[in-house]
């Protein structure tokens, strides 16, 4: 199966929205791709934890309307790069926690820089 195209995998034509609400959604998407590419995880491998990790979502309640589809995207990176070794559930819990604790003191609009303190 080859790699998706990031600029055809999502047609913006195909509705009003342009195909990420947010830049996180992109990034998320590009990471993916990166990944993949890189031969970390082959791309039946990538849909399948996609898959589960929504369906897990659905059982626990997830209305699947649409707007939690990035974020089960992500969630669905963290399983699979945990998975794949290149990093752990802790460490990915950790950085995600520095990223909380670095926004929470960046004023509204200025850009998101970590600090070494921000590990803690």
């Amino acid at each position: 199966m080859t790699t998706p195209d990031p600029t055809t995998a999502i047609d913006p034509r195909a509705g009003d929205a342009p195909p990420f609400a947010e830049p996180w959604q992109a990034h998320a998407f590009a990471m993916v791709v990166q990944l993949h590419e890189r031969g970390l995880f082959s791309w039946p491998e990538w849909a399948d934890t996609l898959a589960q990790t929504i369906a897990t979502a659905q059982a626990a309640g997830d209305p699947d309307r649409g707007d939690t589809y990035y974020a089960h995207w992500l969630a669905a990176l963290e399983v699979i790069v945990a998975r794949k070794g290149a990093s752990s559930a802790a460490e990915l819990t950790r950085t995600a926690d520095a990223w909380d604790r670095a926004a929470d003191r960046t004023p509204h609009g200025q850009p998101i820089e970590l600090q070494a303190d921000d590990y803690t």
